[in-house]
């Protein structure tokens, strides 16, 4: 009776029992390469990075390091809305996220749809690289798969609990951009093939910037930091402008937007009424433009220092308070100079030493290093 209907099945299909078996058997192969795939779908990651500015910029060699370890990943970066133009432009990035808060304020009701909306992407892996408070909260939200993160002390009971994996940071010291590709050993990510860091212009602003600043082969100096012990004294930013006037170099000078700032311009403005002073500039990704222009950047420990390192421009930076080791920015292109022992309390935004550190660095030592680069090819600003 069984053979019956087998064969009443056979003869109704016009199959034979060696051709049902030959489609059965690719039926199996077809599945098993489905299944392989699926198994090795490239990852969807989101790196998150709840710092500022020249931060942003050294993490660069650390998204780039995910990248040439997982090539075919989705990899997509949180960060402050402000620090967003810092990672827009790279080619490699699949998309950039921006939180809607400023320094020191947040707006719930614009947090929480950004959160839903990253919850929805079911992200694979997460990577925190600042796992302060609010990325580790931001990480346990959004709920991927496989979130990553630092193990510290401080910060609130529950945040080490908003990851599944943690690494404790190197007990050496490290370059900052070192520091955060160490964070990766959690997934077995080896470093970049380079530590240098990688940012780009938005090429739509090309002639805007050019408008604003048409010197060639011109140098940009800025004046301030966010930290007024990090700032090289201003008679010294003089005495510089008064050698390179007299030796024909162009130099150009800017400084931050904030009322600190703006009056360390006006007050360097009445030691050099000649000096050429770059108009404020509130917008960054212009700003980048801008930069982009410069033949050589020369600046204390400051963010344009790696908006300008960042943009492929050559860079001297003036270092006294701050490690040279841990945050100047790494290259043939780029040198420091380092001023005396700073005995400042290191909690102190103002010098508290009878001798400012940073005075040490002469302004014929900057103008020395300033020479080196007369011995090369300046290359033309795009």
């Amino acid at each position: 009776m069984r053979g019956t209907t087998f064969d009443h099945i056979r003869c109704a299909t016009k199959c034979t029992e060696t051709e049902i078996s030959q489609k059965t058997l690719a039926f199996h192969l077809l599945a098993n390469i489905i299944l392989q795939e699926l198994m090795h779908t490239a990852p969807k990651i989101l790196a998150i990075q709840f710092k500022y500015l020249g931060d942003a910029v050294l993490l660069t060699p650390a998204l780039r390091a995910i990248r040439e370890d997982m090539p075919d990943c989705e990899l997509h970066v949180l960060a402050p809305e402000e620090v967003t133009p810092v990672f827009e432009h790279l080619p490699w990035l699949n998309r950039v996220w921006a939180m809607p808060r400023r320094r020191g304020r947040g707006n719930l009701s614009q947090t929480l749809p950004i959160i839903r909306a990253l919850r929805q992407e079911r992200f694979d892996r997460s990577v925190d690289f600042a796992s302060n408070d609010r990325g580790a909260i931001a990480s346990l939200l959004i709920g991927a798969k496989d979130r990553l993160g630092w193990e510290e002390s401080g910060g609130f009971w529950g945040r080490r609990f908003c990851y599944h994996r943690r690494v404790a940071p190197e007990t050496k010291s490290l370059h900052e951009s070192a520091h955060l590709v160490h964070l990766l050993s959690g997934w077995n990510v080896p470093p970049p093939r380079s530590l240098e860091s990688e940012i780009h212009a938005d090429p739509s602003l090309a002639e805007t910037a050019k408008r604003i600043f048409p010197a060639e082969n011109a140098i940009i100096c800025h004046v301030a930091s966010s930290q007024p012990k990090k700032e090289w004294p201003l008679r010294n930013w003089a005495a510089l402008h008064g050698m390179a006037t007299r030796a024909g170099r162009n130099l150009v000078f800017t400084t931050a937007r904030g009322e600190r700032e703006q009056s360390l311009i006006a007050e360097f403005s009445k030691l050099t009424p000649d000096a050429l002073i770059l108009p404020m500039i509130n917008d960054l990704p212009l700003l980048l433009a801008v930069l982009r222009r410069a033949v050589l950047f020369i600046s204390g420990d400051t963010g344009p220092l790696h908006f300008a390192a960042g943009l492929g421009v050559p860079t001297i930076s003036l270092f006294g308070p701050s490690p040279p080791g841990r945050w100047a920015p790494l290259g043939p292109n780029h040198q420091f100079l380092t001023g005396s022992a700073c005995r400042c309390d290191g909690n102190s935004a103002v010098c508290t030493s009878q001798s400012h550190c940073m005075a040490a660095i002469s302004p014929e030592q900057v103008w020395e290093h300033i020479r080196k680069f007369e011995h090369t090819k300046f290359r033309s600003p795009d």
